[in-house]
C-alpha cells in the first residue's frame, strides 16, 4: 500500500465526516419541506412563498409544505408560523402568491 493510497483513503473519510456533520448541523435548525416533487408546477419559489407568508404573519416558520388543495390555483405552500407561543397557519398560492389562509392553527394540526 502506498502513502498516496493511505492518505487518499483518509482524506475521503475526513471529507465524508465533514459533509455528514455539516448536513446534521443544517438539519438542526431546518424545518421539513414536504411536497418538493410539486415544485416544478409552482411559479413561486419556496423562498418567495416564505417571504409572502412572513409578511402576512411575522414569526418563525416551524413547518412548511407544498400541496395540492382546493382554493386558489389548487397548488399552495402551507406554513406554520410561530410567534409568541401561537402558531398561525398561512397558505400562499404557489402560482400567484395570493394569501389563501391566515388563521391560528386549529386543535388538530396536520
Amino acid at each position: 500500500m502506498t502513502l498516496t493510497t493511505v492518505l487518499g483513503g483518509r482524506l475521503k473519510r475526513a471529507i465524508g465526516i465533514l459533509v455528514t456533520s455539516g448536513l446534521l448541523l443544517i438539519g438542526v435548525d431546518a424545518h421539513a419541506f414536504a411536497g418538493g416533487e410539486l415544485s416544478k408546477q409552482a411559479k413561486l419559489s419556496l423562498a418567495q412563498a416564505r417571504a409572502i407568508a412572513l409578511t402576512a404573519h411575522p414569526g418563525k416558520i416551524v413547518a412548511e409544505e407544498l400541496e395540492k388543495e382546493s382554493g386558489g390555483s389548487g397548488l399552495r405552500y402551507s406554513f406554520d408560523v410561530k410567534n409568541k407561543g401561537v402558531t398561525q397557519e398561512v397558505g400562499v398560492d404557489a402560482r400567484d402568491g395570493t394569501i389563501l389562509e391566515n388563521k391560528p392553527e386549529g386543535p388538530n394540526p396536520d
